[in-house]
Protein backbone atom coordinates (compact mmCIF):
# COMPACT_ATOMS: atom_id res chain seq x y z
CA UNK A 1 0.00 0.00 0.00
CA UNK A 2 1.52 3.33 -0.78
CA UNK A 3 1.17 5.84 1.86
CA UNK A 4 3.53 8.50 0.69
CA UNK A 5 1.25 11.68 0.91
CA UNK A 6 0.19 13.77 -2.22
CA UNK A 7 1.64 16.35 -3.24
CA UNK A 8 -1.66 18.96 -2.10
CA UNK A 9 -1.39 17.59 1.33
CA UNK A 10 2.07 17.87 2.04
CA UNK A 11 2.33 21.73 0.28
CA UNK A 12 1.84 23.86 3.43
CA UNK A 13 3.67 21.48 5.51
CA UNK A 14 6.77 21.18 3.52
CA UNK A 15 7.17 24.89 3.54
CA UNK A 16 7.59 24.66 7.27
CA UNK A 17 9.81 21.77 7.62
CA UNK A 18 12.02 23.27 4.51
CA UNK A 19 12.16 26.84 6.77
CA UNK A 20 14.10 25.02 9.33
CA UNK A 21 16.91 24.42 7.42
CA UNK A 22 16.81 28.17 7.01
CA UNK A 23 16.96 28.35 10.92
CA UNK A 24 19.31 26.08 11.97
CA UNK A 25 21.70 27.13 9.07
CA UNK A 26 21.63 30.65 10.40
CA UNK A 27 21.99 29.61 13.87
CA UNK A 28 25.34 27.30 13.12
CA UNK A 29 26.92 30.08 11.40
CA UNK A 30 26.66 32.56 13.96
CA UNK A 31 28.53 30.47 15.79
CA UNK A 32 31.53 31.07 13.19
CA UNK A 33 31.18 34.89 13.77
CA UNK A 34 30.64 34.33 17.85
CA UNK A 35 34.39 32.51 17.47
CA UNK A 36 35.98 35.67 16.43
CA UNK A 37 33.38 37.81 18.46
CA UNK A 38 34.77 35.79 22.56
CA UNK A 39 38.30 35.45 21.06
CA UNK A 40 38.32 39.64 21.38
CA UNK A 41 36.02 39.85 24.11
CA UNK A 42 37.25 36.91 26.25
CA UNK A 43 41.05 36.90 25.05
CA UNK A 44 40.75 33.15 24.25
CA UNK A 45 43.38 31.08 22.65
CA UNK A 46 42.52 29.03 19.29
CA UNK A 47 41.99 25.99 21.11
CA UNK A 48 39.28 28.01 23.77
CA UNK A 49 37.41 29.62 21.33
CA UNK A 50 36.69 26.80 19.23
CA UNK A 51 34.81 25.46 22.55
CA UNK A 52 32.06 27.21 21.01
CA UNK A 53 31.91 24.57 18.72
CA UNK A 54 32.87 21.78 21.31
CA UNK A 55 29.58 23.03 23.35
CA UNK A 56 27.27 23.87 20.24
CA UNK A 57 27.89 20.11 18.92
CA UNK A 58 27.88 18.11 21.98
CA UNK A 59 23.96 19.36 22.37
CA UNK A 60 23.68 17.39 19.02
CA UNK A 61 25.60 14.16 20.47
CA UNK A 62 23.58 14.09 23.62
CA UNK A 63 19.88 14.68 22.61
CA UNK A 64 20.00 12.93 19.21
CA UNK A 65 18.77 9.88 20.35
CA UNK A 66 16.39 10.97 22.87
CA UNK A 67 15.08 12.81 19.92
CA UNK A 68 14.39 9.83 18.04
CA UNK A 69 13.11 7.71 20.72
CA UNK A 70 10.56 11.64 21.73
CA UNK A 71 9.68 11.08 17.58
CA UNK A 72 8.94 7.91 17.73
CA UNK A 73 6.76 8.22 20.77
CA UNK A 74 4.95 11.58 19.71
CA UNK A 75 5.60 11.47 16.07
CA UNK A 76 7.68 13.87 13.73
CA UNK A 77 5.46 16.97 14.13
CA UNK A 78 5.83 17.02 18.11
CA UNK A 79 9.12 16.55 17.84
CA UNK A 80 9.74 19.93 15.45
CA UNK A 81 7.30 22.04 18.05
CA UNK A 82 9.61 20.68 20.65
CA UNK A 83 12.98 21.20 19.32
CA UNK A 84 11.95 24.89 18.18
CA UNK A 85 11.29 25.79 21.85
CA UNK A 86 14.38 24.31 23.08
CA UNK A 87 16.32 26.82 20.02
CA UNK A 88 13.96 29.34 20.96
CA UNK A 89 14.93 28.85 24.79
CA UNK A 90 18.49 28.72 24.02
CA UNK A 91 18.25 32.11 22.39
CA UNK A 92 16.87 33.77 25.08
CA UNK A 93 19.60 32.44 27.55
CA UNK A 94 22.30 34.93 25.58
CA UNK A 95 20.66 38.08 27.03
CA UNK A 96 21.40 37.38 30.25
CA UNK A 97 24.64 35.58 29.87
CA UNK A 98 25.48 39.11 27.68
CA UNK A 99 24.82 40.99 31.02
CA UNK A 100 26.92 38.99 33.21
CA UNK A 101 29.67 38.69 30.78
CA UNK A 102 30.26 34.75 31.70
CA UNK A 103 31.44 32.69 28.66
CA UNK A 104 30.48 29.37 30.38
CA UNK A 105 26.95 30.79 30.34
CA UNK A 106 27.32 31.46 26.17
CA UNK A 107 28.69 27.69 26.03
CA UNK A 108 25.50 27.16 27.96
CA UNK A 109 23.48 28.93 26.02
CA UNK A 110 24.85 27.49 22.72
CA UNK A 111 24.39 24.32 24.30
CA UNK A 112 20.59 24.65 24.60
CA UNK A 113 20.55 25.33 20.87
CA UNK A 114 21.83 23.02 19.74
CA UNK A 115 19.75 20.40 21.97
CA UNK A 116 16.91 21.82 20.42
CA UNK A 117 18.54 21.42 16.65
CA UNK A 118 19.22 18.02 17.53
CA UNK A 119 15.12 17.30 17.56
CA UNK A 120 14.78 19.31 14.30
CA UNK A 121 16.98 17.91 12.43
CA UNK A 122 16.40 14.32 13.88
CA UNK A 123 13.24 14.70 12.67
CA UNK A 124 13.58 16.89 9.29
CA UNK A 125 15.76 15.15 6.95
CA UNK A 126 14.15 11.47 7.31
CA UNK A 127 10.83 13.41 6.76
CA UNK A 128 11.87 14.90 3.94
CA UNK A 129 12.90 11.03 2.99
CA UNK A 130 9.73 9.51 3.55
CA UNK A 131 7.77 12.06 1.44
CA UNK A 132 8.42 10.91 -1.89
CA UNK A 133 9.96 8.09 -3.87
CA UNK A 134 12.98 6.61 -2.14
CA UNK A 135 14.74 6.34 -5.36
CA UNK A 136 15.15 10.02 -5.32
CA UNK A 137 15.70 10.84 -1.43
CA UNK A 138 19.34 12.24 -2.33
CA UNK A 139 17.68 15.13 -4.88
CA UNK A 140 14.91 15.50 -2.57
CA UNK A 141 16.77 16.01 0.56
CA UNK A 142 19.25 17.87 -1.65
CA UNK A 143 16.64 20.21 -2.65
CA UNK A 144 15.54 20.79 0.65
CA UNK A 145 19.15 21.44 1.98
CA UNK A 146 19.51 24.05 -0.69
CA UNK A 147 17.31 26.15 1.80
CA UNK A 148 20.09 25.63 4.44
CA UNK A 149 22.80 28.05 2.87
CA UNK A 150 20.52 30.75 2.30
CA UNK A 151 19.89 30.68 6.30
CA UNK A 152 24.03 30.19 6.93
CA UNK A 153 24.39 34.03 4.77
CA UNK A 154 21.75 35.59 6.91
CA UNK A 155 23.70 34.41 10.14
CA UNK A 156 27.10 35.95 8.60
CA UNK A 157 25.61 38.80 7.58
CA UNK A 158 23.60 39.72 10.82
CA UNK A 159 27.08 39.38 12.41
CA UNK A 160 29.07 41.28 10.37
CA UNK A 161 26.08 44.13 10.61
CA UNK A 162 24.80 43.31 13.97
CA UNK A 163 28.02 41.81 16.12
CA UNK A 164 31.06 42.90 14.64
CA UNK A 165 31.91 46.15 15.96
CA UNK A 166 34.73 46.95 13.75
CA UNK A 167 37.00 47.82 16.46
CA UNK A 168 39.94 45.58 17.05
CA UNK A 169 42.23 46.93 19.64
CA UNK A 170 45.86 45.66 19.36
CA UNK A 171 47.11 44.74 22.85
CA UNK A 172 48.91 47.88 23.50
CA UNK A 173 46.28 49.64 22.76
CA UNK A 174 44.24 47.85 25.66
CA UNK A 175 47.20 48.16 27.90
CA UNK A 176 46.75 51.83 27.65
CA UNK A 177 42.99 52.26 28.13
CA UNK A 178 41.79 53.05 31.47
CA UNK A 179 39.64 50.45 33.80
CA UNK A 180 36.54 52.61 32.88
CA UNK A 181 37.44 52.41 29.04
CA UNK A 182 38.23 49.05 29.44
CA UNK A 183 34.78 48.35 31.08
CA UNK A 184 32.93 49.98 28.32
CA UNK A 185 34.79 48.32 25.52
CA UNK A 186 34.22 45.11 26.92
CA UNK A 187 30.47 45.77 28.09
CA UNK A 188 29.97 46.86 24.43
CA UNK A 189 31.15 44.03 22.54
CA UNK A 190 29.14 42.05 25.45
CA UNK A 191 25.79 43.24 24.23
CA UNK A 192 26.00 43.43 21.01
CA UNK A 193 24.78 39.71 21.06
CA UNK A 194 21.88 40.39 22.82
CA UNK A 195 19.51 41.94 20.27
CA UNK A 196 19.88 39.44 17.51
CA UNK A 197 19.47 36.44 19.56
CA UNK A 198 16.40 37.93 21.44
CA UNK A 199 15.01 38.79 18.05
CA UNK A 200 16.12 34.80 16.93
CA UNK A 201 14.14 33.62 19.77
CA UNK A 202 11.00 35.31 18.97
CA UNK A 203 11.13 34.16 15.44
CA UNK A 204 11.43 30.34 16.23
CA UNK A 205 9.23 30.45 19.26
CA UNK A 206 6.46 31.89 16.70
CA UNK A 207 7.35 29.65 13.78
CA UNK A 208 6.62 26.88 16.47
CA UNK A 209 3.52 27.91 16.87
CA UNK A 210 2.65 27.70 13.35
CA UNK A 211 3.64 24.57 13.00
CA UNK A 212 1.61 23.33 15.84
CA UNK A 213 -1.26 25.29 14.32
CA UNK A 214 -0.58 23.85 10.91
CA UNK A 215 -2.43 20.13 9.67
CA UNK A 216 0.39 17.77 8.33
CA UNK A 217 -0.23 14.65 7.11
CA UNK A 218 -0.42 11.62 9.31
CA UNK A 219 3.37 9.96 8.26
CA UNK A 220 4.36 13.54 10.30
CA UNK A 221 2.00 12.59 13.26
CA UNK A 222 1.66 9.17 13.46
CA UNK A 223 2.72 7.51 16.82
CA UNK A 224 4.18 3.98 17.21
CA UNK A 225 3.20 2.00 20.14
CA UNK A 226 5.01 -1.33 19.91
CA UNK A 227 9.18 -1.86 20.46
CA UNK A 228 10.10 -1.41 16.90
CA UNK A 229 12.67 1.49 17.25
CA UNK A 230 14.19 0.66 20.36
CA UNK A 231 17.33 0.11 21.52
CA UNK A 232 17.10 -3.15 19.99
CA UNK A 233 17.18 -1.12 16.73
CA UNK A 234 20.31 0.61 17.69
CA UNK A 235 22.34 -3.01 18.65
CA UNK A 236 21.19 -3.79 15.29
CA UNK A 237 22.40 -0.61 13.46
CA UNK A 238 25.49 -1.12 15.93
CA UNK A 239 26.63 -4.27 13.54
CA UNK A 240 25.50 -2.75 10.51
CA UNK A 241 29.40 -2.11 8.67
CA UNK A 242 27.76 -0.26 6.03
CA UNK A 243 25.73 2.16 7.71
CA UNK A 244 28.22 2.69 10.45
CA UNK A 245 30.70 3.75 7.68
CA UNK A 246 28.03 6.53 6.96
CA UNK A 247 27.64 7.64 10.38
CA UNK A 248 31.73 7.95 10.32
CA UNK A 249 31.65 9.51 7.31
CA UNK A 250 29.30 12.03 8.96
CA UNK A 251 31.18 12.62 11.65
CA UNK A 252 33.97 13.42 9.66
CA UNK A 253 31.94 15.93 7.31
CA UNK A 254 30.91 18.08 10.06
CA UNK A 255 34.02 17.99 11.47
CA UNK A 256 35.66 19.53 7.80
CA UNK A 257 32.77 21.95 7.47
CA UNK A 258 33.14 23.58 10.93
CA UNK A 259 36.75 23.40 10.77
CA UNK A 260 36.70 25.48 7.65
CA UNK A 261 33.85 27.83 8.55
CA UNK A 262 35.18 28.25 12.08
CA UNK A 263 38.67 29.20 11.58
CA UNK A 264 38.45 30.86 7.91
CA UNK A 265 38.75 34.14 9.59
CA UNK A 266 41.26 32.73 11.78
CA UNK A 267 43.24 31.84 8.67
CA UNK A 268 42.60 35.13 7.11
CA UNK A 269 43.73 37.23 10.21
CA UNK A 270 47.34 35.09 10.26
CA UNK A 271 48.13 34.88 6.66
CA UNK A 272 46.82 38.18 5.71
CA UNK A 273 47.94 40.54 8.62
CA UNK A 274 46.19 43.67 9.27
CA UNK A 275 43.15 42.33 7.28
CA UNK A 276 39.79 43.77 9.53
CA UNK A 277 36.92 41.26 10.43
CA UNK A 278 34.36 42.54 8.61
CA UNK A 279 36.27 42.22 5.57
CA UNK A 280 37.35 38.46 6.28
CA UNK A 281 33.63 37.84 6.87
CA UNK A 282 32.82 38.82 3.63
CA UNK A 283 35.26 35.90 2.31
CA UNK A 284 33.37 33.78 4.82
CA UNK A 285 29.91 34.86 2.94
CA UNK A 286 31.58 34.54 0.24
CA UNK A 287 31.76 30.47 0.49
CA UNK A 288 28.74 30.40 2.04
CA UNK A 289 27.05 31.67 -1.15
CA UNK A 290 29.68 29.06 -3.06
CA UNK A 291 28.01 26.66 -0.81
CA UNK A 292 24.67 27.57 -1.59
CA UNK A 293 24.99 27.61 -5.56
CA UNK A 294 26.77 23.91 -5.16
CA UNK A 295 23.73 22.86 -3.56
CA UNK A 296 21.64 23.48 -6.02
CA UNK A 297 24.43 22.47 -9.24
CA UNK A 298 24.60 19.05 -7.37
CA UNK A 299 20.65 18.62 -7.25
CA UNK A 300 20.93 19.43 -10.76
CA UNK A 301 23.75 16.76 -11.59
CA UNK A 302 22.52 14.01 -9.80
CA UNK A 303 19.31 13.91 -12.18
CA UNK A 304 22.73 13.21 -14.98
CA UNK A 305 25.15 11.05 -12.58
CA UNK A 306 25.06 8.85 -9.94
CA UNK A 307 25.18 10.83 -6.31
CA UNK A 308 27.73 8.67 -4.21
CA UNK A 309 30.03 9.38 -7.65
CA UNK A 310 29.94 12.72 -7.76
CA UNK A 311 30.15 13.11 -3.90
CA UNK A 312 33.51 11.00 -4.56
CA UNK A 313 35.04 13.61 -7.34
CA UNK A 314 34.11 16.48 -5.04
CA UNK A 315 35.89 15.00 -2.13
CA UNK A 316 38.84 14.03 -3.79
CA UNK A 317 38.53 18.11 -5.19
CA UNK A 318 38.51 19.26 -1.51
CA UNK A 319 41.62 16.97 -0.65
CA UNK A 320 43.49 19.07 -3.08
CA UNK A 321 42.12 22.31 -2.06
CA UNK A 322 43.14 22.19 1.75
CA UNK A 323 46.62 20.91 0.60
CA UNK A 324 47.25 24.15 -1.48
CA UNK A 325 45.86 26.19 1.52
CA UNK A 326 48.41 24.31 3.78
CA UNK A 327 51.42 24.73 1.10
CA UNK A 328 50.24 28.72 0.31
CA UNK A 329 48.93 30.42 3.33
CA UNK A 330 47.90 33.90 1.93
CA UNK A 331 44.77 35.15 0.02
CA UNK A 332 45.49 32.57 -2.85
CA UNK A 333 44.94 29.57 0.24
CA UNK A 334 42.11 31.27 1.79
CA UNK A 335 40.60 31.58 -1.54
CA UNK A 336 41.41 27.65 -1.49
CA UNK A 337 39.77 27.11 1.95
CA UNK A 338 36.39 29.59 0.46
CA UNK A 339 36.65 27.43 -2.82
CA UNK A 340 35.88 24.15 -0.35
CA UNK A 341 32.26 25.09 0.36
CA UNK A 342 31.07 24.53 -3.15
CA UNK A 343 32.23 21.01 -3.16
CA UNK A 344 30.71 20.31 0.11
CA UNK A 345 27.49 21.31 -0.51
CA UNK A 346 26.29 18.21 -1.35
CA UNK A 347 27.93 15.98 1.35
CA UNK A 348 25.83 16.39 4.50
CA UNK A 349 22.12 15.54 2.69
CA UNK A 350 23.74 12.83 0.57
CA UNK A 351 25.92 11.07 3.55
CA UNK A 352 22.35 10.98 5.41
CA UNK A 353 20.60 9.71 2.39
CA UNK A 354 22.69 7.27 1.39
CA UNK A 355 23.16 6.07 4.99
CA UNK A 356 19.35 5.72 5.93
CA UNK A 357 17.34 5.57 2.68
CA UNK A 358 17.53 1.94 2.96
CA UNK A 359 17.01 1.02 6.73
CA UNK A 360 13.15 0.38 6.54
CA UNK A 361 11.72 0.52 10.44
CA UNK A 362 14.77 1.30 11.24
CA UNK A 363 15.24 4.87 9.29
CA UNK A 364 14.50 6.58 12.81
CA UNK A 365 16.58 5.04 14.70
CA UNK A 366 19.38 5.46 11.71
CA UNK A 367 18.84 9.22 11.22
CA UNK A 368 19.19 9.63 15.41
CA UNK A 369 22.79 7.86 14.77
CA UNK A 370 23.75 9.92 11.81
CA UNK A 371 22.63 13.04 13.49
CA UNK A 372 25.01 12.33 16.53
CA UNK A 373 27.70 12.23 14.29
CA UNK A 374 27.73 16.07 13.86
CA UNK A 375 29.75 15.32 17.18
CA UNK A 376 32.38 15.91 14.75
CA UNK A 377 31.85 19.31 14.95
CA UNK A 378 32.56 19.53 18.57
CA UNK A 379 35.91 17.37 18.69
CA UNK A 380 37.72 18.33 15.22
CA UNK A 381 37.27 21.77 15.61
CA UNK A 382 38.81 21.78 19.32
CA UNK A 383 41.64 19.71 17.73
CA UNK A 384 42.10 21.63 14.53
CA UNK A 385 42.27 25.29 17.35
CA UNK A 386 44.87 22.73 19.52
CA UNK A 387 47.15 22.24 16.54
CA UNK A 388 46.87 26.22 15.79
CA UNK A 389 47.95 26.79 19.03
CA UNK A 390 50.82 24.52 18.98
CA UNK A 391 52.04 25.64 15.22
CA UNK A 392 49.74 27.67 12.54
CA UNK A 393 46.14 28.00 11.11
CA UNK A 394 47.35 27.29 7.88
CA UNK A 395 49.10 23.89 8.83
CA UNK A 396 45.78 22.95 11.17
CA UNK A 397 43.86 22.72 8.13
CA UNK A 398 45.70 18.76 7.86
CA UNK A 399 42.72 17.96 10.05
CA UNK A 400 39.68 18.78 7.41
CA UNK A 401 41.86 17.84 4.70
CA UNK A 402 42.07 14.31 6.57
CA UNK A 403 38.15 14.59 6.78
CA UNK A 404 37.87 14.44 2.85
CA UNK A 405 39.78 11.49 2.57
CA UNK A 406 37.65 9.53 4.55
CA UNK A 407 34.23 11.10 3.08
CA UNK A 408 36.01 9.81 -0.51
CA UNK A 409 36.18 6.66 0.76
CA UNK A 410 33.04 6.35 1.75
CA UNK A 411 31.76 7.41 -1.17
CA UNK A 412 33.96 5.35 -3.10
CA UNK A 413 32.45 2.08 -1.46
CA UNK A 414 29.41 3.11 -1.74
CA UNK A 415 29.40 4.40 -5.75
CA UNK A 416 30.28 -0.18 -6.22
CA UNK A 417 27.50 -0.34 -3.96
CA UNK A 418 24.97 0.66 -5.98
CA UNK A 419 26.49 -0.24 -9.51
CA UNK A 420 26.82 -3.66 -8.08
CA UNK A 421 22.90 -3.30 -7.26
CA UNK A 422 22.14 -2.60 -10.65
CA UNK A 423 24.13 -4.06 -13.21
CA UNK A 424 21.88 -3.37 -15.94
CA UNK A 425 20.88 0.10 -15.38
CA UNK A 426 21.64 2.31 -18.42
CA UNK A 427 25.18 3.84 -18.41
CA UNK A 428 25.53 7.68 -16.93
CA UNK A 429 27.70 10.35 -16.79
CA UNK A 430 30.41 8.91 -14.53
CA UNK A 431 30.06 5.39 -14.96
Amino acid sequence: MNTTPKAAQVLLPLVLIISLFFLWGMANNLNDILITHFKKLFTLSDFKAGLVQSAFYTGYFVFSIPAALWMKRFGYKAAVVFGLLLYGMGAFMFYPAAELREYSLFLLALFVIASGLAFLETSANPLIVAMGDPATAERRLNFAQSFNPFGCIAGIYIGREFIFSGHEPTADELAAMSALQLEQFYSSEAQAVQGPYLVLGVVVVVWALLVLWVKFPRIATQRTQDDIGGWADYKTLLRNGQFMFGVTAQFFYVGAQVCIWSFLIRYGQETMPGTGEKTLANYLMASLVLFMIGRFVATALMSRCRAAWLMWLYALTNVLLCAYAILAPGYSGLLALVATSFFMSLMFPTIFALSVKNLGGLAKAGSSLVVMAIIGGAVLTAVMGLISDLSSIHLAVIIPLFCFVVIAAFARQRDRLEVADQPLAKPELGQ
